[in-house]
């Protein structure tokens, strides 16, 4: 039989656990709202959030040096890096941040050219870009003068591969291409145009050591005209000028730019006697004997270490010049003239300067009409010369007995340890010989700088 009071009692109890269930389980409701970010972690710390603030609001109230060493490498690792230059250029110094910035913008970025420094790199490219796409007359100029105080301190070298022409605004139509094309290929040039003004630029980067420049417009295509690679005289001025001022100039380029006699002697007469340049380099230019006999003052009142004038119009009276400059000069170690028409008078009288010279390390005389006479030289300069470490003769034909007399001036020579004669028809045998010492030299050499060393 049932106990009713049992029954009763069971009755209560279940009703009581029941009770606690409801009970238990109001206490465990939460409000959550419907924001798709809510967690129910804990609370980032105060710090965080006024970081992350610090980060949000940068461009308007940019605080940086104000933050403990931890807290600045947080904010910084945040930044954006499309902010404006007119507040990161003087205030952030962070590679981390200016390496986000240049990968950013260009794909390819190399280091090693910029003294492996990642804001270096960004401003000398920044700037070499606003300058290559400076259109005279087109661009506002306050677009170079507004970035200078924000690059001035970074850059180092400008590598200015174009320099853009004004555009010509009254064109004249011409019916017939075909006499267009005809008068582009007979030379016909047109008045010349002055391009920007580099002296603006020069004259606002105390710190510029490398300057690169050609005058001339890449990628014309169907657009060139002979106008569009042309230094001018006004050019040649306003550069020379700043030249002059910008003492801490180390290497100066002036290449591909048809830079002739009259604008190199005005070039060169802003170089006298300056107190930094090492490097000279005027290649692949229209410089005659009469722009060498500039070229040879600088070199005698300066310090110029290196000097590159491959590939002009220099002939035997101008070798003759430098010939007399070199007997002179104790700085010197490389010579490149390359690509001239020296001819044997040209090559004996540099040769005979390299019995007396005792600096000259590096000589390229190739492609310059040489022959066996200027081999001959060549042999005593070997035989007598313990500076000289490099020679290039490429494509001279020297000939098999010139190739005789070099080899007999390389059996005394234990210095060498670099002799191009490709396309010099001196023959095998001559090579190999002549390549024979040169592994010794080298070897010598090896040892001698292992030494030196421990």
């Amino acid at each position: 039989m049932t106990d009713p009071a049992g029954q009763a009692d069971l009755t209560t109890s279940t009703a009581g656990v029941g009770k606690q269930r409801v009970s238990t389980a109001r206490r465990l409701r939460r409000i959550i709202t419907e924001d798709p970010e809510w967690s129910l972690t804990t609370v980032p710390p105060l710090t965080d959030l006024c970081l992350q603030h610090i980060v949000n609001n940068f461009e308007s109230n940019p605080i940086v040096e104000e933050l403990l060493p931890k807290h600045q490498e947080t904010v910084l690792q945040k930044l954006s890096p499309s902010l404006p230059l007119s507040v990161t250029a003087n205030l952030i110094s962070d590679e981390g941040y200016w390496r986000r910035v240049c990968t950013k913008r260009w794909e390819i970025c190399d280091i090693s050219s910029y003294g492996g420094n990642w804001k270096r790199m960004f401003f000398e490219r920044h700037m070499e870009n606003i300058i290559e796409h400076f259109i005279p007359g087109v661009t506002d100029p306050s677009l170079v003068r507004e970035a200078l105080p924000l690059c001035k301190n970074y850059i180092r070298k400008l590598n200015i591969t174009q320099l853009l022409p004004p555009i010509k605004m009254d064109l004249k139509k011409q019916d017939d291409e075909d006499s267009s094309d005809s008068e582009s290929d007979s030379g016909a040039e047109l008045p010349l145009t002055d391009h920007f003004d580099l002296s603006i630029v020069i004259d606002a980067l105390p710190n510029l050591e490398e300057l690169h420049l050609v005058y001339g417009v890449k990628n014309c295509g169907m657009n060139f005209e002979w106008n569009l690679f042309e230094f001018t005289y006004a050019d040649c001025i306003s550069l020379a000028k700043a030249n002059k001022f910008c003492k801490s100039l180390k290497v100066f380029k002036l290449y591909k730019s048809k830079v002739d006699d009259l604008k190199v002697r005005v070039l060169m007469s802003s170089l006298l006697d300056h107190p930094s340049l090492v490097h000279l380099d005027l290649s692949h230019n229209l410089i005659g004997d009469r722009g060498v006999r500039a070229i040879c003052k600088v070199m005698n009142r300066s310090k110029l270490e290196t000097i590159n004038l491959c590939n002009n119009q220099i002939h035997a009276s101008g070798a003759q010049v430098i010939a007399c400059a070199l007997t002179k000069n104790s700085t010197l170690t490389t010579l490149n003239l390359r690509l001239n028409h020296l001819g044997d008078d040209g090559g004996q009288a540099i040769c005979q300067a390299l019995l007396h010279n005792s600096t000259l390390v590096n000589v390229h005389l190739g492609s310059n009409e040489l022959t066996e006479p200027t081999g001959i030289a060549i042999s005593l300069v070997l035989s007598r010369n313990k500076a000289l470490r490099s020679i290039n003769l490429t494509s001279n034909r020297i000939g098999m007995d010139g190739g005789k007399q070099l080899v007999e001036g390389m059996s005394d020579n234990k210095t060498l340890v670099e002799f191009d004669l490709r396309l010099t028809e001196v023959g095998q045998e001559s090579e190999f010989c002549i390549n024979q010492i040169l592994k010794n030299n080298q070897e010598r050499a090896r040892l001698k700088a292992l030494q030196h060393h421990t």
